[in-house]
């Protein structure tokens, strides 16, 4: 089955071992080594994969055994069908989780610079409500660690949290990172429509429908692709792997929003 390790490695996800049979397992990727933003389920003749960061769309592998084109229909019809049954599920388990939500400070939030921000907290977990438009699709759910998750089977591709001041449209990764970046353009007294996409990939999906967003990106390949790819304005720390939260925290609010002013 090294050809199934083959072809998630060409899409970027670290795979050492045909994973157990019949279940969605999580691995690094070579854009995050560090999270586990692919995702491989092995169905024994075929497999699906996906890159969260990069694909909006679940990949098909087939073994060595030859399918019917209409074999292959059906596995993409149920595997359709189990995704929007999925999707259903994640609403109504976001909907629960924000109804039993306190408003409260978190230690992430702490730790990211902000220790005054109140967020929504269930249990000792940071909710960070998904939206595709005014439809609430799911959440991602940080521990006081940093350890960030989505809910099983929620929609991520054009999901968004948008913090809307009417102005003109950012785009950032991470929650954190949207955070100080309103803490920059106020600072410049610069209204907003800041769109935290949770990932690269998405951040791109989302740049399409936008007129002339600009893009605050992480200075990683995934990052680094989205305003190349799309040709548009943005800002980029100097430093490898550093994020504007990363870069203000190290050098303050008011030289943050002095150096982002000099890109926009």
């Amino acid at each position: 089955m090294s050809d199934l390790i083959d072809f998630a490695r060409e899409h970027g996800i670290l795979i050492d071992s045909i994973p157990p049979l019949g279940s969605w397992k999580r691995f690094p990727t070579e854009d995050h080594p560090n999270s586990r933003n692919g995702a491989v389920k092995y169905m024994g003749d075929h497999a699906f994969i996906q890159n969260h960061a990069l694909m909006q769309e679940v990949k098909v592998w087939k073994g060595d055994q030859e399918m019917e084109r209409g074999q292959l229909i059906d596995l993409a019809k149920k595997a359709e069908e189990k995704r929007q049954n999925g999707y259903r599920r994640a609403v109504g388990k976001a909907t629960h989780i924000l109804r039993s939500c306190k408003r409260e400070l978190h230690p992430y939030l702490v730790k990211k610079g902000f220790p005054n921000q109140k967020g929504f907290v269930w249990h000792d977990l940071l909710i960070v409500p998904m939206r595709i438009g005014q439809n609430l699709c799911g959440c991602q759910m940080i521990d006081p660690l940093g350890s960030k998750r989505f809910l099983t089977g929620q929609q991520t591709g054009g999901a968004e949290l948008v913090i809307d001041n009417r102005g003109r449209d950012f785009l950032v990764e991470g929650y954190a990172t949207g955070l100080s970046l309103r803490e920059a353009l106020r600072a410049l007294k610069i209204r907003y429509t800041i769109h935290i996409c949770f990932s690269a990939g998405n951040m791109k999906k989302i740049a399409t429908n936008l007129d002339n967003p600009f893009i605050v990106a992480d200075h990683d390949p995934a990052g680094v692709n989205v305003y190349t790819s799309l040709n548009l304005p943005y800002w980029l720390s100097s430093v490898d792997g550093e994020d504007f939260n990363d870069f203000q925290m190290r050098v303050g609010i008011e030289e943050s929003a002095r150096q982002l002013s000099l890109d926009l």
